[in-house]
């Protein structure tokens, strides 16, 4: 993501300085293409290098420097990555139609067909008008996966352009810096290790924590700063045994080690709840040897020279993830109870888990430059690309690609011995979706090792698993708060929503006739014309849309009918809303001083209230769901329900926050109750720490209640008076800075 904008000619001294600059890094991008491609023309980066100066002189970055510096510094990441010159030429040229009057056209025309079509890929969908920004975001991640499966070089040169983007990211204002860092995090990371890419996908999480979590970032490296020393000299004597016991053994390996990576602690953390002091696979070694046989031999060694610590060993050599990615994972105890991760891994695997998908590049002519055993990194593309045609809604998209996008790490068989890989967590109706559609939707039961077990049982590495059918039986709705795979999610949802959108039309044609009956209007004489006009006017393309919307309560029957015939009855009609995916009748969502009710601005009020499970506070991202008989549900759009509700397109409204006239005394301004949950150290005043935190703030406290676990923790549980986001998470950041508290939460539902 990149911002540009024009500038004024700077004095000459600063335009030689910039040209000097840009010239040096091409001869570097020169020198590197030489070196690792010898045997490509290099005319084609040339030509486009000299492009790229033209059509983006006098523009400028965030930073100030010239702006085709940017596109320079992406290209020589491509040669870093060992990419072809029309791999490294695209990357030149692509911020080109973006940010200049340059066409696809003038591209294709220049560089070719290939150049335009990955160019095309990596350029941002700008000229549609979008209802939101999560809309924007899913629609150009899709182009671009659509784009990728013809050419794996366009998701490279995006994360390459990412990459710059985000060691340059310092130069933007806080809010970008938050929505980049997350949006990173979110997709590019997670693509690039779903791509094998781990070099890329670590520093992407790096440099996206400093962003996403300032304080979590500075806290955690101060940690380990501290420890690093100790760490080291402890690691230098690992080192030095282990080089010593493998030419004991007469095999030929090289050890390198380091310590856990920043973001990758800050995981652990937040997942089992710990300090840093108690993260004991903070040390890690890697052991690189010459043949498989080896890799193993080392392992046995390892375990002669240190405890293997149980449950702790992966062979990931002998079932690669789905990614590729193999080496042998242990963890071992050294004297002194210090414990250590050890991976062992050959040459070629080690290339693999580093540079992934572009470690086998090979570029044949007129074909896809992507070896048969890449492919295998690319199917799960192919399938989202294929299930996106049953997916309307862009955010339904983007949640899909999210689940998608994590490492699938459950490994199950059927009866007859075939492995099924399931993501972390999955359930037999997983697996049964993942055997065939007609299997899931008439899922009844299954047996996981011979033993019947309930639907919802998370499976385990190993399984053996069979599905029990039954012809006539379907889909429930209750599947989706447990399926855990896409495939599964998509598959449940494109039923659920098919039957329950039969289901609405035929309840939205009976409540328009009965609105009919009731003003004596003879509705059989109106034409389709006169429907679709009506339906027009709402956004919607046909008449069934119409129904279905009054079915789902989305449009009264009454609305409609004056629509239809105006002047029928005594309601007004409200004016046409342009704006994608909003209905007429909700606007914008208010509040009552003071209080925590809502209300909706429009000719048909209805009912809108804040729902129970996520409790939404001014400032959240937000999104409504229209109910039966309710009105409208207003959810944060993080809302782990949100997705099981919105499988239905046609409930989901647009709503967002009021905006609040002039500066409003703080205690005039409606205040909501938040629960917050610590984990802090168990010993005395640290309640007293954490309430003089919040009272100081000026912040009431609803309730208090503490907790002890077995482990020397305790759970101090806080339901606080926040008046939005910003006030929380600034209380949340000073309960975070009491010296013993380990972490702070919030919980959602009350």
């Amino acid at each position: 993501m990149v911002t540009a904008h024009s500038a004024a000619a700077s004095p000459d001294a600063n335009n030689d300085a910039d040209n000097q600059n840009l010239s040096q890094v091409f001869e570097v991008l020169l020198a590197t293409v030489r070196q690792n491609r010898p045997t490509d023309d290099i005319r084609i980066i040339q030509q486009a290098y000299d492009f790229c100066l033209k059509h983006h002189a006098g523009q400028k970055r965030a930073s100030g420097g010239p702006f085709a510096l940017h596109p320079l510094e992406v290209a020589l990441v491509l040669a870093e990555m060992k990419l072809d010159a029309t791999a490294i030429a695209a990357g030149l040229l692509h911020d080109a139609v973006e940010d200049t009057p340059v066409t696809s056209r003038e591209i294709s025309e220049t560089f070719g067909e290939q150049v335009a079509h990955i160019v095309d890929g990596v350029t941002k969908i700008e000229k549609i008008q979008f209802a939101n920004r999560e809309d924007r975001q899913a629609e150009n991640v899709r182009k671009m996966l659509l784009a990728m499966v013809s050419d794996v070089r366009v998701v490279l040169i995006k994360l390459a352009d990412r990459l710059h983007n985000m060691r340059t990211l310092e130069h933007l204002q806080p809010e970008r810096q938050q929505a980049i860092a997350r949006e990173t995090l979110d997709i590019y990371a997670p693509l690039a290790h779903r791509l094998g890419m781990g070099k890329v996908r670590s520093e992407l999480e790096d440099l996206a924590f400093r962003y996403v979590d300032p304080l979590g970032h500075d806290q955690i490296r101060s940690a380990v700063e501290a420890n690093r020393q100790q760490g080291e000299q402890f690691l230098h004597e690992i080192d030095a045994l282990l080089k010593e016991r493998l030419l004991e053994h007469n095999i030929t390996a090289r050890v390198d080690w380091r310590i856990k990576r920043l973001y990758s602690i800050y995981q652990k953390l937040q997942r089992q709840r710990i300090t840093v002091d108690q993260v004991y696979d903070l040390l890690a070694v890697r052991v690189i040897t010459q043949t498989v046989q080896d890799c193993y031999a080392v392992f046995g060694l390892i375990h002669s020279i240190w405890r293997p610590v149980p449950g702790r060993i992966k062979d990931f050599i002998a079932m690669p993830r789905p990614n590729l990615y193999q080496s042998l994972h242990t963890t071992v105890m050294a004297d002194g109870g210090h414990q250590f991760e050890v991976q062992i891994r050959t040459e070629e695997m080690h290339r693999v888990a580093e540079e992934g998908i572009a470690a086998h590049w090979k570029y044949k002519g007129g074909g896809s430059p992507v070896s048969a055993k890449d492919e295998q990194r690319l199917a799960w593309v192919r399938q989202i690309v294929e299930w996106q045609r049953d997916m309307t809604d862009p955010n339904e998209f983007l949640s899909t690609l999210k689940i998608d996008l994590y490492p699938e790490e459950v490994y199950t068989f059927t009866p007859k011995g075939k492995v099924v890989v399931l993501p972390k967590e999955a359930t037999p109706i997983d697996f049964a979706y993942t055997i065939h559609t007609e299997v899931g939707n008439t899922c009844i039961g299954a047996k996981v090792n011979g033993r019947m077990v309930p639907l919802k049982t998370r499976l385990r590495n190993g399984d053996i698993v069979e599905i029990l059918t039954q012809n006539g039986h379907t889909p429930s709705r209750d599947w989706l708060t447990f399926a855990r795979s896409s495939r599964a999610r998509n598959k449940i949802k494109h039923w659920l929503n098919e039957h329950q959108r039969e289901r609405a039309i035929e309840i939205g044609r009976k409540l328009l006739d009965r609105e009919a009956r009731k003003y004596k209007i003879p509705i059989a004489q109106l034409s389709d014309a006169d429907y679709l006009k009506v339906a027009t006017d709402y956004g919607l393309s046909n008449s069934l849309d119409l129904l279905a919307g009054i079915g789902f309560g989305k449009f009264s029957g009454r609305q409609v009918l004056n629509r239809l015939v105006p002047g029928a009855t005594n309601v007004q009609a409200p004016e046409a809303d342009t704006t994608p995916g909003m209905s007429d009748a909700v606007k914008r969502v208010y509040f009552g001083k003071g209080s925590d009710s809502l209300t909706v601005e429009g000719q048909n009020d209805l009912l809108v209230y804040r729902a129970r499970c996520c409790n939404p506070i001014r400032g959240e991202e937000i999104v409504g769901y229209v109910t039966r008989g309710k009105g409208v549900a207003v959810h944060a759009r993080s809302c782990t329900n949100v997705q099981n509700l919105l499988y239905e397109s046609d409930r989901r409204i647009v709503v967002e926050w009021a905006r609040m006239a002039g500066k409003e005394d703080s205690s005039q301004r409606a205040t909501y109750p938040v629960k917050i949950i610590v984990y802090c150290d168990d010993h005395a005043g640290m309640l007293r720490e954490m309430t003089a935190v919040i009272s100081d703030d000026g912040t009431n406290i609803r309730a208090v209640d503490t907790k002890a676990s077995a482990s020397a923790e305790a759970i101090v549980e806080f339901v606080v008076d926040a008046c939005d986001v910003g006030h929380l998470i600034r209380l949340m950041n000073g309960l975070r800075r009491v010296p013993g508290v380990r972490e702070v939460q919030r919980q959602q539902k009350l």
